[in-house]
């Protein structure tokens, strides 16, 4: 068959329907506009990115020094496909250890590049093209997930009012023939956690759900996103699904990482936790797609993570210094409110992350010009404030959505106050 390189409806045949119906990443999008401005001299704040200025943020010393020498020592052949034992053995006495969570590091636990790839083969491992997987709006990629395995979404919509994070009764309805609950807590974008309570009576649903289905049923699945787990300030707790309610044991797979919590988001080394049968299956995938995470950054993190007083001393001080952004960011905001500009901000629980509002629709510029949808008002923080922040559509959302993620991964404490001061100059401008 000819294949036309033009605009014609026949090519819509060159690649798969998947591929050609992919939605591309809105904040790959942003993050375009917002290199060409930096690449054109201007300074602009970015607070778009889910990842660290190694810079402001650079990996512990001591695993930094243990990856330098994994590779010193030629240890740059294939790993294990489901990770090197030492490297399972170190993470899950991590979570013994800090979480309570026991799990087998021989067949209940698989090491891979980050979370991405694990999370891919959760969905490819549970759900059949055309089952039903569940999950929370915002929340990140689960509809590219959906659409990469061919699953039908059920969205969530969540309010501010419970924090963006779904309840027990936003979830049952759906529950019947449902494959697979997605959740995150920490939740990406919001930086909000799970209460007790609600992930109890989640937790309780599915429990119910599985015990009414006929024997040889699948049974219904919890993927539980916990990559932000460590990253908890003031009285914020995490929760987990198995700790709570030990009958879910059976069927949550835990996604985990190094990422987020040691600022080690290119040393691609994440795992997941689960039943033996699931974790099985998923490294037989991944072995087929060579998702391996390197072995000299798995040699340094099986040493660097039985190093106890490192990872303490390391996390105390990150900690620290994510929080202090967070809420530097947060009272600003509550100022700009108390000043009498429509923004507004949820205090900071959890992540990198802090959830923040722009109530600005219909408000118009010192030029006349009116802002009249959320991509009009990210744009005009950009151009006049200099500011970049992500907009809860580009994770689902609504489009008239005025929630945005505005992350602190690459900001440098003494910008706080810069990025509040901008923002103030700009709002002032709106009438």
């Amino acid at each position: 068959m000819k294949v036309n390189t033009d605009n014609s409806p026949m090519l819509r045949y060159r690649v798969s329907q998947m591929a050609e119906t992919l939605i591309p990443s809105e904040i790959i999008k942003l993050a375009g506009e917002i290199n060409e401005k930096i690449k054109n001299g201007e300074k602009i704040y970015n607070l778009t990115i889910g990842d660290f200025d190694p810079d402001i943020f650079p990996i512990p010393e001591k695993l930094k020094e243990l990856i330098i020498k994994a590779y010193n020592q030629n240890s740059t052949n294939y790993p294990p496909a489901d990770g090197l034992i030492e490297t399972r053995t170190s993470v899950t006495s991590l979570l013994k250890n800090i979480q309570g969570l026991e799990y087998d590091p021989k067949d209940e636990i698989l090491i891979a590049a980050g979370a991405r790839p694990l999370i891919y083969a959760v969905y490819q491992t549970i759900v059949q093209p055309g089952e039903t997987v569940i999950f929370p709006v915002p929340s990140w990629n689960n509809n590219h997930y959906c659409h990469l395995s061919h699953a039908n979404k059920i969205e969530v919509f969540t309010v501010a009012e419970n924090n963006f994070m779904p309840s027990a009764a936003d979830i049952k309805p759906h529950l019947k023939d449902a494959a697979l609950i997605s959740l995150c807590s920490p939740l990406n974008p919001t930086g909000t956690v799970f209460s007790e309570n609600d992930l109890r009576e989640i937790c309780e649903l599915i429990v119910e759900e599985n015990n009414s289905r006929k024997n040889g049923d699948k049974p219904l699945y919890l993927m539980y996103d916990q990559i932000y787990w460590i990253l908890t300030y003031g009285d914020t707790k995490h929760y987990d699904p198995v700790s709570l309610v030990p009958e879910m044991r059976n069927y949550t797979i835990f996604i985990d990482g190094l990422s987020k919590v040691f600022a080690a988001t290119g040393v691609r080394i994440g795992w997941a936790l689960g039943p033996s049968w699931v974790i099985g299956k998923m490294k037989s995938i991944l072995s087929h797609l060579g998702a391996w995470a390197p072995k000299p950054e798995q040699v340094a993190t099986a040493g660097f993570l039985g190093l106890h007083d490192d990872v303490s001393t390391y996390l105390k001080n990150f900690k620290a210094e994510i929080s202090s952004r967070l809420e530097g960011f947060y009272n600003g905001f509550m100022k700009l409110k108390s000043e009498g500009y429509n923004v507004d901000a949820i205090a900071p629980q959890a992540a990198i992350y802090l959830t923040v509002q722009f109530n600005l629709h219909g408000m118009k510029t010192d030029n006349g010009r009116v802002l009249a949808t959320t991509k009009d008002i990210t744009g005009y923080l950009l151009e006049e404030a200099h500011v970049a922040i992500v907009p809860f559509y580009a994770f689902g959302d609504s489009e008239n959505s005025t929630w945005y993620r505005l992350s602190v991964g690459t900001c440098r404490l003494n910008e706080v106050e810069e990025v509040i001061d901008r923002l103030r100059k700009a709002l002032k401008k709106l009438n």
